[in-house]
């Protein structure tokens, strides 16, 4: 609270106006900030395709998968750079969006009513696995921007997108034995820069 004791009523009012919008300009201009990462060359790594806190890390089914799969949650709060990565060098093979709610993004559940788009990948390094990234709204995020389309190839840490505000992004890969998940719940990781899992194969 702007206290001006001295000064007249409307100029008083005026102050905490301007007050306010600039607090708001610099919570946006801080909320799409794009800072550059310096990506692992190391082709076993998937990598985590958003800022945020490992929320959880479960066994799930999915269909372009085929079958069982690893399913690692990101939450994305207000604070966090909210660009989302490519986790390896892959190629696009479809993308799919599917309307929803806007639950809170910190629950798993939220993976299965929310507003949601999956970007399916194909990796271009052994072994070739399908995975999934799956952009989820949140409570306060109400719109998924995806740049890339069917067919396009990206590489390790490239930028493909964004979730504006609050929300959340999760990684699918197949659940095998070839695989070490690094993280666990509760970390804090980086898009384009925390491994989440390594092929020790």
């Amino acid at each position: 609270m702007v206290v001006c004791t001295f000064l007249p009523l409307h100029i008083c009012v005026i102050s905490n106006i301007e007050l306010i919008l600039a607090i708001v300009l610099v919570w946006g201009l801080a909320f799409f900030r794009d800072p550059k990462r310096a990506i692992p060359d190391d082709t076993r790594l998937l990598l985590a395709p958003a800022d945020g806190t490992v929320t959880d890390i479960d066994t799930v089914e999915n269909e372009f998968i085929g079958g069982q799969a690893m399913r690692i949650g990101i939450f994305l709060s207000v604070f966090n750079v909210h660009i989302n990565r490519a986790p390896c060098r892959g190629r696009v093979e479809k993308i799919t969006y599917k309307e929803g709610k806007f639950k809170d993004a910190r629950s798993a559940e939220c993976s299965k009513v929310n507003e949601s788009n999956d970007l399916a990948l194909i990796r271009a390094d052994s072994p070739q696995d399908r995975l999934v990234i799956r952009q989820i709204s949140g409570a306060i995020a109400r719109r998924i921007v995806c740049a890339v389309k069917a067919g396009d190839q990206l590489q390790a840490g490239e930028k493909f997108g964004m979730i504006k505000f609050g929300s959340r992004t999760e990684l699918f890969l197949p659940a095998n034995e070839e695989v070490e998940c690094l993280v666990k719940k509760g970390d804090k990781v980086k898009a384009g820069i925390t491994p989440l899992v390594r092929y020790n194969s």
